[in-house]
């Protein structure tokens, strides 16, 4: 059956929730809207970007109102409205109760009916799209083939070298930059249209792209300085603690160009609505990783990936966040089994 012949003709509505202020959370928006369009019918789509913050994380569903609805590259939710799930993420099941009704999905749906995938060893979720959009319904993506391959390098972390992802002289980083500080729903919607229908490094040199970046570019060296006057180290861990001030631009590469030697990195930073750990495994460590950063974080109410993740406290609890980053810090300093 070919996939025009999916949908009746009709306008459906679709509501998209995918992980906000994140260029793969983006870039899978962009990937699953023209998956869902080369599935016919008359779709029309709402998106809404989902964010990790202190207590429990999870897409309302309430916000679920489409005649579809999709989560992408963000936690699961067994919500009966929800009809299309794409995640990387090992965190994606915040209880064992949501995993067992993804695997019952899953165990009931096979080939073109399924409609939910998980893959916790994808290096992105935009990959991972394309990749089962043309496995699984036979989809082209090749519109779309440079924006693929920057959120899967993005994602992954998949750089040369350290100094290359802290420049940010590529325009589809200086756009993910935008992304990561200005990413608003209003945003997301305008930037899928726009990566639609134009090319990905067009989209990246445009006026608007580039007069958010400006601003965000100073910022960002400012931050550089401020991690080379805060960093200390702990045998292979980098701990950086910002909390002395509110701090709104980041960056979670800077630690490794300006310790190449380290295999761990935590930066500890507090912004208007949260403080938040960074933790990370250093892409370009001389020696491999020997910790599960995810189930580290998951520990602390965090998530993420093996090699990165991530924990948000309240902004007020400055103590309880540096508790917790010395605690991971005694953790990672010390290589499992000792």
């Amino acid at each position: 059956m070919g996939t025009e012949a999916w949908y009746a003709s009709g306008v459906t509505k679709i509501v998209v929730a995918t992980h906000g202020h994140c260029f793969d959370g983006l870039c899978s928006a962009v990937a699953f809207t023209h998956l869902r369009r080369a599935l016919g019918g008359e779709p029309s789509f709402e998106y809404f970007g989902a964010g990790y913050g202190p207590g429990p994380n999870g897409v309302d569903p309430r916000k679920l109102r489409g005649d579809e609805n999709a989560i992408l590259d963000f936690r699961f939710s067994r919500s009966e409205k929800l009809t299309w799930y794409f995640d990387h993420h090992v965190s994606a099941f915040a209880t064992p109760e949501d995993r067992a009704a993804y695997e019952a999905y899953v165990a009931a749906h096979e080939g073109r009916e399924r409609r939910m995938f998980h893959d916790g060893a994808y290096p992105s979720c935009t990959k991972y799209i394309a990749d089962i959009g043309k496995s699984v319904f036979g989809v082209d993506f090749g519109a779309l083939a440079e924006l693929v391959r920057w959120a899967d390098v993005i994602d992954s972390a998949a750089f040369p070298s350290a100094e290359m992802a802290v420049a940010r002289a590529e325009p589809p980083l200086q756009l993910m930059t935008v992304i990561e500080h200005h990413g608003d729903d209003a945003m997301l919607a305008k930037m899928v249209k726009r990566l639609l229908a134009e090319p990905l490094d067009a989209v990246a040199r445009s006026e608007e792209v580039q007069s958010a970046f400006a601003p965000l570019q100073q910022a960002h060296l400012e931050f550089i300085e401020l991690v080379r006057g805060h960093a200390a180290t702990r045998g292979d861990v980098v701990l950086v603690d910002l909390t002395d001030r509110a701090i709104e631009v980041g960056s979670k590469f800077v630690t490794y160009a300006l310790f190449p030697e380290s295999l761990y990195s935590i930066v500890v930073t507090r912004s208007q609505t949260k403080c938040k750990l960074s933790i990370g495994y250093n892409p370009w460590a001389p020696r491999p990783r020997t910790h599960n950063i995810a189930a580290i974080c998951e520990r602390y109410g965090g998530g993420g990936h093996p090699v990165v993740g991530a924990v948000s406290l309240p902004a007020a609890d400055v103590a309880r966040a540096k508790q917790v980053a010395e605690e991971i810090t005694a953790e990672l300093a010390t290589p499992r089994g000792e």
